[in-house]
């Protein structure tokens, strides 16, 4: 394992007073936030789901906009310096895998930060090697990234910020969307660095467990401004566990507890997929084999590994993506007609039939405040007025979206834009929902409403198809459990695990 320092020791924070505010805001995403962080310290951020986590860390990083963006008021520094002068000092590596990646080539991908910093070209090289090394990531530098799982983009982005030698090193929930073994492998690769670094460390994640043994301070973000605890994370979440637990930090002792749905009778079939074969390219099948039923009033969760095609079959069942080969088809639209293939719906006639929330909420997104985005779906329905009023204002009650109704969507944290993305769907009161991981983001209240009103849209008689890496998830919900699994070839299957 290579040595690595940060380049003049870990990195000093300091906040004094500190907010900000979203140009489009009434409210303050951060305010009053007093703290000091040591060089060498290893933190977890905690807090509930808007207290403005990932607010701090893209101010540290330099990168949450200027003036016209926003507001700021009191003072934020890195190793005594504005944030937006110690960009060099600093590495972020953010939830989505995807959203990092920058270059066709790893070793392309890992240099892309040196190249910008002016590391001379040897040097550079060595950084790559030493970087990939320290997480572990055995593949050529010649390899393209486009072929890597979920869990080792993830490493590589870890890998392109280590390059750097940042003294303050920045997670926003690293393992979010990862399968249990990329949550292990991104974790054990950050615990090899710090085994080996001076960098100070702080780290988002809703769930603590993954980082627990690994951070020696533990503080919380109060929803309406300043901190709420800072300790030892034994004194934080062991003492305070349950205080914390009861304004939405997720603690593994305390952690929600959703009434687990008892199964009811099958409605009769809306989708069915008979020896379906499903993939992004044209003819090229990454699934294949998949057998499925989707009946009103049933959940179903659909597991397995990054990278297996999960989120793809979630696409075809949607009637976004065409089938690469075999049968899909769903009830008619008239009740004399015959089944048909959902890719041969016109846009309309899936608003009320098939909802889909894609896995990265913002790709959704088509207007400027949230209550105007959850009013297109009606709109496009010819709703009146008064209907599509009450509508709106029912999920933002429900998905504690009302504060927020005048707020731009993407000024939203990534809980509030999954919420929101999840209600855009509701909006439009579909016979089935595909969610593309629904839980992502969501602090332990957040998390039980979601999981209760999905709940009760089964027993009403809607199918709920959920792609997820949560476990809990899957236990309060779900009837029927498949898993996407790789087979001995390229090509992966779905079976059903109960």
């Amino acid at each position: 394992m290579p040595s690595f320092p940060s380049r003049s020791g870990g990195a000093a924070v300091r906040a004094r007073g500190w907010g900000w505010r979203h140009a489009s805001r009434r409210a303050w995403s951060v305010s009053d936030l007093d703290l000091a962080i040591q060089p060498g310290e290893r933190v977890l951020l905690l807090g509930a789901s808007g207290a403005g986590k990932s607010t701090v860390l893209s101010a540290l990083a330099g990168v949450l906009g200027d003036a016209d963006e926003g507001e700021t008021r009191g003072e934020l520094t890195v190793d005594g310096s504005t944030p937006d002068a110690a960009r060099g000092r600093v590495g972020l590596l953010l939830q989505d895998p995807d959203s990092q990646v920058i270059l066709a080539r790893v070793g392309d991908d890992v240099a892309f930060g040196c190249e910008n910093l002016r590391v001379p070209r040897d040097e550079i090289w060595r950084r790559v090697t030493a970087s990939l090394d320290a997480v572990g990531l055995d593949v050529p530098l010649d390899a393209s990234t486009s072929d890597l799982s979920g869990g080792q983009k993830q490493r590589l982005a870890l890998a392109g910020v280590l390059a750097m030698r940042p003294g303050l090193l920045l997670l926003d929930e690293p393992t979010a969307n990862l399968d249990p073994d990329g949550v292990r492998e991104v974790r054990d690769a950050v615990a090899r660095v710090l085994a080996h670094s001076e960098a100070t460390l702080i780290v988002v994640e809703h769930r603590v467990d993954v980082w627990r043994d690994l951070v020696d301070r533990v503080v919380v973000l109060a929803p309406r401004g300043g901190v709420l605890a800072d300790g030892t994370p034994n004194d934080v979440l062991g003492r305070q566990g349950a205080a914390l637990a009861d304004s939405g930090v997720w603690v593994t002792e305390h952690a929600p507890v959703a009434p687990r749905r008892e199964r009811g009778a099958e409605r009769g079939g809306l989708l069915r997929a008979a020896d379906l074969a499903v993939g992004r390219a044209a003819g090229r099948a990454i699934a294949s084999g998949i057998a499925l039923d989707v009946a009103a009033g049933t959940a179903t969760a659909i597991t397995g590994p990054n990278g297996a095609g999960k989120s793809t079959l979630g696409l075809t069942l949607a009637g976004l993506l065409p089938p690469v080969s075999g049968s899909l088809t769903a009830t008619p639209l008239l009740a004399d007609g015959v089944r048909t293939s959902p890719i041969r719906w016109r846009s309309r006639d899936l608003l009320t039939r098939i909802g889909t929330v894609f896995q990265d909420p913002e790709h959704q997104f088509l207007a400027s405040t949230v209550r105007s985005e959850l009013e297109v779906g009606p709109r496009a329905l010819g709703l009146s007025s008064a209907e599509m009023t009450a509508r709106v204002d029912e999920l933002l009650a429900r998905l504690r979206l009302d504060a927020l109704a005048d707020a731009n969507p993407f000024t939203l944290s990534g809980g509030e834009k999954r919420r929101l993305s999840v209600a855009t769907v509701l909006a439009t009161r579909p016979r089935v929902l595909v969610l593309d991981e629904p839980t992502f983001g969501q602090d332990a209240r957040t998390w039980r409403e979601l999981v209760q009103l999905l709940s009760a849209l089964v027993t009403d008689g809607s199918a709920v198809v959920s792609i997820t890496h949560d476990e809990h998830f899957v236990r309060a919900l779900a009837d029927r459990e498949f898993r996407m699994m790789r087979g001995s070839g390229a090509v992966a299957r779905l079976e059903e695990v109960r």
